[in-house]
């Protein structure tokens, strides 16, 4: 997936709660969260980013191995498939 600049953008809110990549391609919006954790756990801030941004996803790259479900529209990713999930997205 080639992305160019004017689809990337950061999100927060005054109340704090952020989102480190929200990608809009045309009408889909994909959201990255970036965690160092092996297993990073579902925030308030990655539940309010799917809702208010109406994403079609979200993704929580993380440093495990193993992908699995955060909840509805979130995944954890391996950061060793990022580039492999990005390529699907095209």
């Amino acid at each position: 997936m080639r992305l160019h600049a004017s689809e990337c953008f950061f999100w927060r809110t005054y109340q704090g709660a952020e989102l480190d990549l929200l990608v809009v391609r045309g009408r889909k919006r994909i959201g990255f969260e970036f965690k160092h954790a092996s297993a990073p756990v579902l925030t308030p801030s990655m539940r309010l980013s799917v809702d208010d941004l109406k994403l079609d996803a979200l993704y929580v790259i993380q440093a495990g191995a193993h992908a699995y479900a955060m909840a509805e529209r979130i995944r954890a990713v391996p950061a060793a498939q990022l580039i492999e999930m990005l390529a699907s997205l095209e």
